[in-house]
Parts: structure tokens; C-alpha cells; sequence
């Protein structure tokens, strides 16, 4: 017999959704749903792909090793954030971690670690930090999955910058200046911090000569660069983002 509960338990699904598909689970999803959170058949799962909104599905097949899910009924349209990257400097790992999550909660379209003059941290786990974006946006009920690149250095990525994309260049040495985001347009745009030791001055300088460029102060305190990134989006999202 088939039971009824309410859906609490959101899973992000690399699969096409809609009304009567089935979707077979990977071996982790099924430990996860059957071993740990202990769901039956007839249970249900709210469950997204990051392009067709959110889904109701019923577990249709619970064993710990796979299973598989039936979809019912869209609960939620697909909401996509605004064309937002966040580029980093990688920290220390348990900080760079929340950079990734509060990053992927907050609304960033892509997020991009980069390698700084003064970086601490030569690799990443690319694979990782992009599981850890999946996992913000299941718990925070978004329906979107930022991509997370790999580690690149800054001026490559500067190399190749685009010309419609504004960038708000959070610079330390800025601090108790006046924050300049005035007239900003809701263009595509980036949001830069910098490493824990700052930016050298020849990447001052680059990035303050860039046309796209807009250099801000987060206020009159030198923060962190986990604090810092949730200050920035924060101001970002408040002034041209989706939080108006």
C-alpha cells in the first residue's frame, strides 16, 4: 500500500523532468533517500534539474542501492538568477566552502575561483565545490545550480574578459571610501574578492584601468574573504540584482 506524506526532501536530478517521467536515482541518492532519511515506496521528493523548475515525484522503486522516482506534478517554474559571476580568491578549505554555498544561496549565475598574485591556494577540488553548490541550492529551495569553474589564473581570465560584462572590483585599499555603484546598469555583471593577503599593485592597477571596472568599498572595516563575498553580493543583489 502506498503511503502519503508532504514533500520535504529536495534532490537535484540530472534528468528531464515532467508529468509521468520516471527517474532512476544513482547509487548515493538511494542510500541517502532509503538508508539515512529512511523514505518508502509511495513517500514523496520535491526534485529539480535546474531548467524545468521544481517537481513533486513519488518513490516508486526504495532499495539502498537504486531506486527510482516518478514525477507528478511542477510545484514551483524554473527561477534563474540574474547573470551574476562571483570570482574568488580560494582560501582555506572549510572557508572556501562556504564561500561556494553562501555564493550558490545567494543568486551568483557562475562562480570562478582565481588565481591571485597572493592566492594561498595553488589547486581546488572542482568536483567538490560544485557538489557543495548543489547541496545550497537543494537546502535553500532554489531551482537553479551555479556552474563552478576550475581554479584559472586572474589574468587570464582578464585576458578574455568580456565587453558587456561590468565587474564591481572589491578593493581593500579602498576601505571607508564611498561605495560606487552609481550609475551602474543591470548589465552582465561580476563581483571580485580578492585573497586574504590582498592584491598585488600591478593587479590594482589593471583592474582599475579595466573600462568594465567599478571599484568599491565594503565599508570601513577590512573584512575577510568569506565575509566579504556574502558583504558584496549582498550590496550587489540590493542595488541592481533581484532583491528590489
Amino acid at each position: 500500500m502506498l503511503r502519503s506524506m508532504t514533500a520535504k526532501i529536495r534532490l537535484y536530478v540530472d534528468h528531464p523532468l515532467g508529468e509521468g517521467q520516471s527517474l532512476a536515482l544513482t547509487r548515493d541518492q538511494a542510500h541517502y533517500l532509503f538508508a539515512v532519511m529512511r523514505l518508502a515506496v509511495g513517500d514523496g521528493v520535491l526534485v529539480f534539474n535546474g531548467q524545468a523548475g521544481e517537481w513533486r515525484t513519488d518513490v516508486a522503486v526504495a532499495n539502498k542501492r537504486n531506486g527510482v522516482l516518478v514525477c507528478r506534478a511542477q510545484t514551483a517554474p524554473q527561477r534563474n538568477p540574474p547573470d551574476l559571476w562571483l570570482l574568488f580568491a580560494p582560501i582555506k578549505k572549510a572557508r572556501t566552502d562556504f564561500i561556494v554555498e553562501k555564493a550558490a544561496e545567494m543568486g551568483a549565475a557562475r562562480i570562478m575561483p582565481v588565481q591571485t598574485r597572493f592566492t594561498n591556494s595553488e589547486r581546488i577540488r572542482q568536483d567538490r565545490l560544485q557538489a557543495h553548490a548543489v547541496e545550497a541550492a537543494e537546502q535553500c529551495g532554489g531551482t537553479f545550480v551555479p556552474e563552478v569553474t576550475d581554479l584559472a589564473k586572474l589574468d587570464a581570465v582578464l585576458d578574455n574578459w568580456p565587453a558587456d560584462r561590468q565587474l564591481m572590483f572589491c578593493n581593500e585599499a579602498e576601505a571607508g571610501s564611498a561605495t560606487r555603484l552609481a550609475n551602474a546598469t543591470p548589465d552582465p555583471w561580476a563581483i571580485l574578492i580578492g585573497p586574504e593577503g590582498g592584491f598585488s599593485e600591478a593587479e590594482r592597477a589593471r583592474l582599475t584601468a579595466l573600462p568594465q571596472a567599478h571599484v568599491v568599498s565594503l565599508g570601513p572595516r577590512i573584512l575577510r574573504a568569506d565575509t566579504a563575498a556574502v558583504a558584496a553580493m549582498t550590496l550587489w543583489q540590493m542595488a541592481l540584482g533581484d532583491w528590489q
